[in-house]
């Protein structure tokens, strides 16, 4: 396996050395490569990643699907991984999907847990270790082979929020869908500026949308109304 590792961001100097330091920390052969792709940050994330042996990719647009289908056309590795800036994998990431592909397994992600004491959210992490899609997101990461990403067409470039459902949704239509038996280290920081239960209703609201067939813009619209991000 040969794994590109692929770090779509948007202003997220708080996160990106220390992502990139921990993931750079493993010293795996099998990691080809590592892609950060910029939808246009104006708060110095690139001048940081550039401290790293990373690529740096600038697009033009401010969407996460854009952004990782960019990546992924220029990446050279057989097994893709995509991973939000404020996420942590396990050390064992890269053994994890290589077992994972060795199975037969063409797609997957872990389950997360948020970093807080709080018990609502403690609750909230564990029940995303429930294989089913309204459980599942891009928090969570996501591990995908080069070959079935492409029989996907990648990530449907419409969606500006909601892609990583999409994808999901429509792979689970095609294999079986991989549910790592360990979790990401999630940031919580959405919570320090909404409530538990605005965040809530905003994310169940999001999904049925979505589920629904309400267009990506109209979520997008209804989530930047409702939550301070």
């Amino acid at each position: 396996m040969q794994l590109s590792i692929i770090i779509p961001t948007l202003n997220e100097k708080d996160n990106i050395c220390d992502l990139l330091s921990q993931i750079l920390r493993i010293q795996d052969d099998r990691i080809l490569e590592i892609i950060v792709v910029d939808g246009g940050s104006t708060d110095g994330t690139c001048d940081l990643a550039a401290r790293f042996p990373v690529k740096i990719i600038n697009v033009e647009k401010k969407s996460r699907a854009y952004q990782m289908n960019r990546a992924a056309n220029i990446a050279a590795g057989d097994t893709f991984y995509f991973i939000h800036a404020d996420t942590r994998p396990p050390i064992s990431f890269v053994d994890d999907i290589c077992v994972s592909i060795s199975k037969g397994y063409q797609v997957g992600s872990y389950s997360f847990k948020l970093d807080s004491d709080d018990p609502r959210l403690q609750l909230l992490s564990f029940l995303t270790r429930i294989n089913m899609l309204i459980s599942r997101g891009g928090d969570q990461t996501l591990f995908v082979t080069c070959s079935f990403f492409d029989q996907l067409d990648g990530f449907n470039e419409e969606f500006v929020i909601m892609e990583d459902f999409d994808f999901i949704r429509r792979a689970r239509k095609k294999v079986k869908f991989k549910l790592l038996n360990k979790s990401v280290l999630v940031s919580a920081r959405k919570y320090e500026n909404n409530s538990y239960t605005k965040v809530q209703a905003a994310n169940l609201t999001a999904f049925l949308m979505f589920y629904f067939g309400s267009s990506p813009l109209k979520i997008k619209e209804m989530y930047h109304r409702r939550l301070s991000l």
